[in-house]
């Protein structure tokens, strides 16, 4: 591991006489331990007093530095009888094993800070549907942790799985009945009813529910293209063989309330997605009618400790 063995050592070698070939293969095997027992003995000049002071046996500490010694191929201390004093070599290395202690002292610190959430980064993609319900956790999440960084795209549910595995981002909330990738990771965050939704001055919005059959005989404006609610609603549609009355497609649902209010025209889209003083929400009738939200993420990846805290806070939500 990184915090045991510092692999990046071969900078050292620098100010060391081994030949360019065996350096490297040499340096991997350094330890931090070895690096801390060298530079206990230098400051005490002493191997006696330096394995009290690290609480080891003397034995231990000389085994360990002669061992280090003979990676590097080179003496960093001179022994006449019970004392030692450094070597030119030895004199040279230490500034190079105190960078490499200090170095990773600070790359423990910044593990520490990332665990306990004072540092960081996440990156989410999110269907336009869950943009309500997802701005309260973002905004929650942010007032906790805010040295946090959060970097949050909105798109379409194929947009969004194509960049997830790209590994663009840690994680994605998305519409996703089939869960069928083995190299994802699917995690069921709520169910959501499709809706139709319309102006709150039509005849429609005292209506408790609606059937698919009075759908289709309305003026639709609904999602385009890329947007897994139009394949969702086409299929539906298709399995009543029926042939809804879609009047205008677009990419863009704010546009498309701003429609569904003159009262001209109804969409159909997830309840999560109805936030507007202006609209009525009218669940469909059908089994069918119901989605799947999920949390989806690379199954092989590391999961931070700050995503956790996230999904934590959504499944609150």
């Amino acid at each position: 591991m990184l915090l045991h063995k510092y692999s990046d050592i071969a900078f050292i070698g620098k100010t060391l006489f081994l030949d360019e070939n065996n350096r490297k293969n040499r340096f991997r095997k350094m330890e931090l331990r070895q690096l801390k027992y060298f530079l206990k003995a230098k400051e005490l000049l002493n191997f006696t007093e330096a394995a009290r002071a690290l609480n080891i046996s003397q034995s231990t500490l000389s085994q360990q530095i002669k061992q280090l010694e003979d990676e590097l191929n080179v003496p960093l201390f001179n022994r006449i009888g019970k004392r030692i004093t450094l070597t030119e070599a030895g004199d040279l290395f230490s500034g190079y094993a105190l960078q490499s202690i200090n170095k990773a002292n600070e790359g423990l610190l910044l593990l520490q800070d990332l665990k306990n959430l004072n540092t960081g980064k996440i990156v989410i993609g999110v269907i336009y549907s869950m943009r309500i319900l997802f701005a309260k956790t973002l905004i929650e999440f942010a007032n906790q942790h805010p040295n946090i960084k959060i970097q949050v795209v909105f798109g379409t549910t194929k947009d969004l799985l194509e960049k997830l595995n790209l590994h663009q981002f840690d994680f994605i909330l998305t519409f996703n009945e089939k869960a069928n990738n083995a190299q994802l990771k699917y995690q069921t965050l709520l169910k959501s009813n499709m809706v139709l939704v319309t102006s709150k001055k039509s005849p429609l919005a005292q209506k408790i529910n609606i059937s698919l059959n009075e759908v289709a005989g309305l003026p639709l404006a609904l999602p385009f293209g890329g947007y897994s609610t139009i394949h969702f609603i086409e299929e539906s549609f298709r399995q009543k063989n029926l042939t809804p009355n879609i009047c205008m497609e677009i990419n863009d649902i704010p546009t498309l309330f701003e429609l569904v209010k003159t009262g001209h025209w109804h969409t159909i889209l997830s309840d999560t997605s109805v936030n507007d003083e202006a609209v009525v929400g009218i669940p469909i009738v059908g089994e069918n009618m119901r989605r799947t939200i999920m949390i989806i993420s690379l199954g092989e990846a590391y999961e931070k400790k700050a995503v956790a805290e996230f999904y934590k806070m959504l499944t609150n939500v």
